[in-house]
């Protein structure tokens, strides 16, 4: 079981809080360290502000040297296609080959309307999406010295010279997810190299995993072909104070967060990680708000991480 750090930084972070704890997932053997991709905080003031998701990555693609780096997702109504393989391609040109590409279709309208970014209805916003894959993917794989070009509804390319290329082969892995029923499964069997449930129950991952599944075997790919992956806020304490001192750091009720989370004494974390293990999922974002606490990445690493992975 691979477990990510994952964090929100629109709720309050700089890129100097976001460094050190990337540095820190390095450090205590991450597998990543993934960010949002929004522009405004929910439920809190978000001082100092918002960063951006690929100018931090690229930050950290020289503060780092092992730990993979990515967003949990970035939306397709935020950048063009076109920029956007060359900001992500540049990105994993810095990190030696470490990025990876979360893209969906986008859902904060409040973060829309506060920077001026177009949100169309739902159905263009998934007819955006698609697009962007077929474009994004088709820029990176074109031969060198070859060009590209795309005639869709939404964009259009013409003689690209589909640089600059990425550093992975074929192209930096795509994730894909939500709860659509069948135009996501759809397009991860098409396009992803991995699936993420994004704070759902184990019974609910079995659930989506199995769509993606027959969507691939619909197209005639393998659904091994995919990495399955669920994301869940993290909240660990040794004792009954410390978990409760660590909900209450980020506006949360223990009971709540054992529910819905990744959340408990370290045994109770590892025993909810199982659960999505036998549910098909081999990857965990642990999602982590109080960037502050880098103690709480350390009682993972000691005390959870090595009896989901024991040697």
């Amino acid at each position: 079981m691979q477990l990510r750090i994952f964090t929100e930084p629109q709720q309050g972070a700089t890129y100097d809080d976001l460094s050190r704890v990337a540095v820190a997932a390095e450090d205590l053997g991450f597998d990543a360290f993934f960010r949002s991709d929004h522009y405004l905080a929910m439920n809190v003031p978000g001082d100092p502000g918002p960063t951006d998701a690929w100018v931090t990555l690229a930050g950290l693609a020289r503060d780092t040297t092992r730990i993979r780096l990515g967003t949990l997702v970035t939306s397709a109504t935020f950048r063009y296609p076109g920029p956007l393989a060359i900001s992500v391609a540049q990105v994993d040109q810095m990190s030696g080959g470490r990025v990876e590409l979360g893209l969906g279709a986008g859902w904060f309208e409040a973060e829309h309307a506060a920077y001026g970014i177009p949100f169309p209805p739902l159905g263009e916003r998934f007819d955006r999406l698609e697009e962007q894959l077929a474009i994004i993917t088709g820029l990176w794989s074109t031969p060198a010295g070859e060009r590209f070009s795309f005639d869709g509804a939404r964009y259009t390319l013409t003689d690209s010279p589909a640089l600059p290329k990425p550093l992975q082969k074929p192209h930096p892995p795509i994730i894909v997810g939500g709860q659509g029923k069948a135009r996501t499964p759809a397009l991860a069997a098409r396009y992803a190299a991995e699936f993420n449930v994004a704070f759902e129950s184990a019974d609910v991952a079995q659930q989506r995993v199995a769509r993606v599944r027959a969507a691939c075997e619909k197209v005639g790919r393998d659904p091994s072909d995919l990495v399955y992956s669920a994301a869940l806020v993290l909240c660990v304490g040794r004792t009954a104070a410390e978990l409760s001192a660590r909900a209450g750091a980020i506006g949360r009720e223990v009971d709540e967060l054992r529910l819905n989370g990744a959340a408990g004494t370290p045994a109770e974390v590892v025993e909810k990680i199982e659960q999505y293990r036998s549910a098909g999922i081999s990857r965990i974002y642990l999602q982590v708000l109080d960037l502050s606490d880098l103690d709480h990445l350390a009682l993972v690493a000691d005390e959870v991480a090595p009896h989901l992975n024991p040697a």
